[in-house]
């Protein structure tokens, strides 16, 4: 077997280094492309290194069966699918090669030269160095169009993002098939234009300088500075705890003085990293569960210094121009475990974070102020965007990004959305397709990664509303957008790559036609039920006209999913893809476009009386909110679609008048989504 992925047959991926990041690599590989049969083979010239290797591979699998994140069937196939070798020879064959060796430009040059040998011109090469540019990696390979590095994260098996750097020589294609296969196996891919060191360790690396000279000034010891660094920026482990987990003294020293004289002359070793790498010694840092206390102004001094270096570093990197700033703001978000720095400055007060940076910078004579802080501060903030737009073959392409609440909706996103609909609303010239100069006919809409559409509507919204009359206008602002949508004069496809909940649903729903990833268990769900409130953005309207009254009404009613089997049967999705979905909803939309398809249109007129719903069991479910809901849907049915729509949007409103709704969201913000809340039907 192999793992098909567009123009990819995958069945065969050679991880040479089994040191720090290697096992790892080859860990997530493994779980990914398992289910496949895909080889991951690990190599390396160390038998002691392999065997540590398969060791520490061995306690992950079991650790995770333990936890319930594998099944033992699972984690079996995970631990068939590898081989650990200490010939280069095992290589042959392999599809994709990952060098994960020590950052040493000689020892990278060397690996591919012989792995060049060992493999077909299809083969493609990446290398996950953590500073060095890919010219300078690939420079004596002759194929230099399928280089390119990738850079994981610690712990690679578990740390979503990697940074996609391409070369001078690199197959843009290839860049971009590549972005799309590590989204599809469950990671976050940043492309970065080459640099040394990227775009995120610069950050990183910059603020443990930081640290070390706050420590070398006497500003406070490790454990102090580090429990400050963590209050400043919102940070998993401090910097003095994120070298030593990652043995990261050595790379970071080497970092630093190669950024220095390569990128910006602020950055410098400190004597005391080269003391502590020298010695080999960890730095002194506070035990699991130790509370780290000290006095307010020595405190408040280092936060201000951390946040200030935080947001001069962002900034530098952003004037650097090798990478956009929504993805440099998810991407330290993301691997770095810390605050996302713009979404940070603007949350803070843009003028704040102006002064901080512009304070740092003054105290370090040699970090000059980032000129596109001072252009956010003009324009009053960071414009910034949870949505990513490509354009291709006449198709818009609009991505929902929000990884960490599985691309959950709000007000805000639902109104990129719109932003970017109506700026290829008319055919005009300027919003062409950028490959074809053809005008933009058509639309799909996804979301990103493998799991969700989108998981629903940010409960932080809703449970921020305390009136009825909040509650419609929040309800009826969210029908707005969707409405919308529904009305586009130019098709919209919805992609689901993964489960719709809640708001998602409804969003799907205001398409003009549904297409599927196959085979999923869930494809939708309307939980509202679950949570003490009924649908607002259109789902006790919409669904019942999709798939009929009385389906939709037993659907919503019990808040039950429903698989993509089903959905099919039921008339809600168009088709299931088969191969690549997004390339199988740009050619569903064009179809639509091009009238040789016509999808089943929306009645907007009232529904044939459907008489009084049927006697249906609940469970624990509110039997308050249950009759508001079925007033909704039977009552809905009879009226016009948008008649229906204003009559939800007063329901739900009615819904912040219930104890039931109260209840569940504080279960639900408690106790979690899987624990059944104790309703008491007021």
């Amino acid at each position: 077997m192999a793992y098909p992925f567009k123009t990819l047959n995958i069945s065969k991926i050679a991880v040479i280094g089994a040191g720090q990041i290697g096992p790892d690599i080859a860990l997530h590989f493994a779980k990914s492309l398992s289910p496949y049969e895909v080889e991951i083979v690990v190599v390396d010239i160390s038998v002691a290194a392999l065997a540590l290797a398969e060791s520490k591979i061995e306690k992950k699998i079991k650790k995770a069966v333990e936890t319930g994140a594998f099944k033992v069937a699972q984690a079996e196939k995970i631990k068939n699918a590898l081989l650990f070798s200490i010939n280069y020879e095992s290589i042959k064959g392999a599809d994709i090669v990952v060098e994960a060796a020590t950052e040493n430009t000689w020892v990278k040059d060397n690996i591919f030269q012989q792995v060049e040998t060992l493999t077909d011109d299809h083969c493609i090469f990446l290398s996950n160095s953590s500073h060095l540019q890919p010219e300078v990696i690939f420079e004596n390979i002759r194929n230099r169009s399928r280089c390119l590095v990738a850079h994981y994260f610690f712990p690679a098996e578990i740390n979503p993002v990697v940074e996609i750097v391409p070369g001078a020589e690199t197959d843009p294609a290839l860049t971009d098939m590549l972005l799309a296969f590590y989204e599809s196996i469950g990671k976050i891919p940043i492309q970065v234009k080459s640099a040394y060191g990227y775009a995120v360790d610069p950050i990183f690396e910059g603020l443990c300088q930081t640290a070390i000279q706050c420590l070398e000034k006497g500003w406070g010891n490790e454990k102090e500075i580090d429990a400050a660094a963590v209050k400043a920026l919102g940070l998993g482990v401090g910097p003095f705890t994120a070298l030593n987990l990652t043995g990261g003294n050595p790379i970071t020293a080497h970092g630093l003085d190669e950024l220095g004289r390569l990128v910006l002359p602020w950055f410098k070793t400190p004597a005391l990293l080269h003391e502590k790498n020298n010695q080999k010694e960890p730095w002194e840092t506070a035990a699991r569960g130790e509370t780290v206390t000290m006095g307010a102004e020595k405190e408040a001094k280092l936060v201000k210094t951390f946040q200030g270096a935080f947001f001069a570093l962002s900034g530098f990197i952003l004037d650097t121009g090798i990478v956009q700033v929504d993805d440099l703001n998810l991407a330290c978000e993301m691997a770095l475990v810390l605050k996302a720095p713009f979404t940070f400055m603007n949350a803070m007060g843009i003028k704040q974070a102006h002064d901080l940076a512009s304070t740092f910078c003054a105290e370090h004579p040699g970090f000059p102020m980032p000129k596109s802080l001072d252009q956010a501060k003009a324009a009053g903030g960071w414009k910034l965007r949870d949505i990513v737009c490509k354009q291709h073959n006449q198709v818009l392409f609009i991505t929902i990004r929000r990884p960490r609440v599985m691309n959950a909706l709000n007000l805000e996103v639902l109104g990129q959305i719109r932003d970017a609909l109506e700026a290829v609303k008319v055919n005009d010239p300027m919003t062409n397709d950028p490959m074809t100069n053809d005008p933009i006919r058509a639309v799909v809409i996804t979301g990103f990664g493998i799991k969700a559409f989108v998981s629903g509507a940010d409960l932080n919204m809703i449970t921020s509303l305390k009136t009825p009359e909040e509650g419609v206008q929040n309800s009826r602002s969210f029908q707005a957008v969707l409405n919308y949508v529904a009305d586009y004069p130019k098709p919209i496809v919805c992609a689901m790559n993964g489960f719709a909940f809640g708001g998602g649903n409804e969003l799907a729903m205001a398409c003009t036609a549904r297409i599927a990833k196959k085979g999923l268990p869930v494809i939708f769900c309307q939980p509202e039920v679950n949570l003490g409130f009924i649908p607002g953005a259109g789902g006790t309207q919409r669904l019942p006209r999709i798939i009929g009254v009385e389906k939709a009404a037993e659907i919503l009613r019990t808040g039950r999913p429903v698989a993509a089997k089903e959905a099919l049967e039921l008339g809600f999705i168009q088709q299931e893809a088969e191969h690549d979905l997004l390339t199988e909803a740009a050619e569903l939309v064009l179809k639509i476009a091009n009238g040789q398809l016509k999808p089943k249109p929306l009645p907007n007129e009232p529904m044939s009386s459907n008489g009084s719903p049927k006697a249906l069991e609940i469970g624990h479910l509110s039997k308050k909110i249950d009759e508001i809901l079925v007033k909704s849907i039977y009552e809905g049915s009879r009226m016009s679609l948008q008649e229906g729509l204003a009559l939800e949007s007063k329901l739900f409103g009615n819904c912040m008048q219930t104890e039931d709704m109260k209840i569940g969201l504080e279960n639900f913000k408690t106790n979690g989504p899987k624990t059944p809340a104790h309703f008491i039907h007021q």
